[in-house]
């Protein structure tokens, strides 16, 4: 059955929810993940705060830098497939090592300590080949020119935000419970999590990831060196440079910060390779100029917006009023209980009529197994609630590192009121570089909402969570407006002969807002006084005004660069 076949049937090829179903889990791993880092870092390993949020900040940059490497490897080497189950599998085998660092640092330190460092060294490396390759397969899924790919990155998108939501809950309850001991659980969970996208990718892509001619995508280029397939080259190649980002951490967190440096010579570098070529002409050398003009903005967004991992999980974790006491009636959950078992059995019905032939039977018993799975859990887990004669459930308190999931959960809910305000403002949308200043000045305004949150509150005062919710809203209209703007906009300017290095570029900004986000987040107050710039914090307050005037302030500049910026873009000659 062809490719077009597949796609008449449902709107959209099935690779599209193959494709989905695995970046859900991998987004699932990494998130839940990041939401109780910094908070084992400093329980359990009992690293102080600045360390941690330094270490926090040398791994996320790293994480956004390594797809340079995954991207450059899979697109001259191994192919978008090979590339995505490397990748998978060396972040599981990262969460598992991860797990027994949980479970041994009380008994031995300095295991534990190789095992952390070690655990986060693959999980960078594992990045680096899933996260650019898996992407670039979804438009690959549908013929040149066809209207539902936009459709498509949307429904992507949606994975990559539905798993960025579950993780941190689940992660949390499982791992955030007051005993150090129990993060383990949340490593072993992600680490689950990313097996099950690597088995999704495994059992269906050759079938379901198909081009529109039905041909397997992300294959090994017919050019490559043969040598470069063999199995043991693979793995040596897969463990020198996971070898290599052990190192690069631990140096960079115990040793001497390079990072920093590092990041901004490969700017200085490509900045300097693609003026000097005599090809490109002066209305691409200003579309350029414009890429890494928005490129240092996004610096100062992501900077901030990235301090929920490190900063504003402490803040969640010391200064945030986390008690729920909800008492959950039972006859309650046996309603929605109920719900969701009709719901999982028409499902069943549904996908037993929808894929019912033959071509079909392995996705077809794979999704009945896995609801019947659910079924069965909820109908069990219904009855022993029944069997302890309880007449509500209490949800005390909500765990600190669960806040994380806000972020993802609002992109859901809003990413469809922004993708039609934009369509609603018709001729009157604003440009992009406008819209990526609304979304620094949309954070600025986050922080100032929290700052009057904690404004002449005692130490040790604990504040209402509506601040931290109020606060996370607008960061993500500020993404909203920014992120999958600049995405857009580097592919709209770059040359096709530089698109590569422009969009290396987008990434660079990404890890150098990361690794500052870590050295931002070191300066959190925690009882006593630190300073940026000459800029005294001595509270929380005074921390989160930082960030205001920082984002205020490149929001203001952004905005009178806009129409300077319109024109450098020559709309007319695109």
């Amino acid at each position: 059955m062809s490719q077009s076949q597949l796609a008449s049937q449902s709107g959209h090829p099935k690779g599209l929810y193959i494709l989905f179903a695995t970046e859900m889990w991998e987004r699932f791993n990494y998130y839940g993940m990041r939401a109780v880092l910094v908070l084992f870092m400093t329980k359990a390993l009992l690293f102080d705060k600045v360390f941690a949020s330094n270490l926090y900040g040398s791994y996320t940059g790293l994480v956004y830098l390594t797809p340079l490497i995954g991207g450059y490897i899979a697109d001259r080497y191994w192919g978008n497939k090979r590339s995505i189950i490397a990748g998978g599998l060396l972040m599981a085998i990262g969460e598992f090592i991860l797990f027994f660092c949980g479970s041994l640092y009380s008994t031995n330190e300095s295991l534990s300590s190789i095992f952390f460092f070690s655990g986060l060294g693959f999980m960078i490396a594992g990045n680096g080949f899933f996260k650019p390759n898996i992407s670039s397969l979804v438009g690959q899924l549908y013929p040149k020119g066809d209207r539902r790919t936009d459709a498509a990155y949307t429904i992507f998108y949606m994975g990559i935000n539905v798993g960025g939501a579950l993780g941190p809950i689940v992660c949390a309850f499982l791992g955030d419970t007051g005993d150090p001991a129990d993060f383990k659980w949340a490593f072993l969970a992600g680490g689950i999590a990313m097996l099950l996208s690597v088995v999704v990718q495994l059992a269906f892509q050759n079938k379901y990831v198909v081009a529109p001619d039905g041909q397997p995508l992300g294959q090994v280029p017919g050019d490559a060196p043969k040598a470069f397939s063999n199995p043991i080259f693979v793995g040596l190649g897969l463990a020198v440079l996971s070898a290599l980002m052990i190192g690069l951490l631990y140096i960079d967190a115990k040793v001497f910060s390079f990072l920093t440096y590092l990041l901004l010579a490969s700017v200085i570098f490509i900045a300097f390779f693609i003026f000097s070529d005599k090809t490109i002409n002066k209305f691409e050398k200003d579309r350029i100029m414009v890429i890494f003009i928005v490129a240092f903005f996004v610096i100062f967004f992501w900077s901030a917006f990235e301090q929920a991992g490190a900063s504003l999980t402490f803040f969640a974790d010391e200064q945030t009023d986390r008690v729920l006491n909800w008492n959950i009636p039972m006859w309650l959950i046996y309603v929605l209980s109920a719900a969701l078992l009709y719901y999982t059995f028409t499902l069943f019905q549904k996908v037993s009529k929808g894929l019912a032939d033959s071509f079909h039977k392995n996705l077809r018993i794979t999704v009945q197994v896995l609801l019947a799975i659910l079924f069965i859990t909820v109908l069990v887990g219904n009855i022993l609630l029944a069997m302890k004669g309880q007449s509500s459930i209490l949800i005390d308190e909500v765990p600190a590192s669960a806040f994380a999931s806000l972020n993802s959960i609002y992109v859901v809910a809003f990413a469809p009121v922004f993708a039609w305000l934009w369509i609603k403002l018709g001729k009157n949308e604003p440009s992009s570089p406008t819209k990526m200043a609304w979304g620094l000045l949309l954070l600025a305004l986050g922080y100032l909402w929290i700052a009057f949150g904690v404004k002449n509150v005692e130490p040790g005062i604990k504040v209402s969570m509506m601040w931290l919710l109020g606060m996370y809203a607008l960061h993500t209209w500020g993404e909203l407006c920014l992120s999958p703007i600049g995405l857009s906009l580097v592919n709209k300017l770059a040359p096709l002969k530089f698109a590569s290095l422009l969009m290396a570029v987008w990434f660079l900004a990404n890890a150098a807002a990361n690794k500052f986000a870590g050295v931002l987040s070191a300066l959190y107050p925690d009882g006593k006084t630190t300073s940026f710039l000459g800029y005294e914090m001595k509270d929380n307050y005074d921390f989160f005004m930082l960030f205001v005037g920082m984002a205020g302030l490149a929001s203001l500049i952004l905005f009178l660069l806009t129409k300077k910026l319109q024109k450098m873009m020559h709309p007319r000659e695109m």
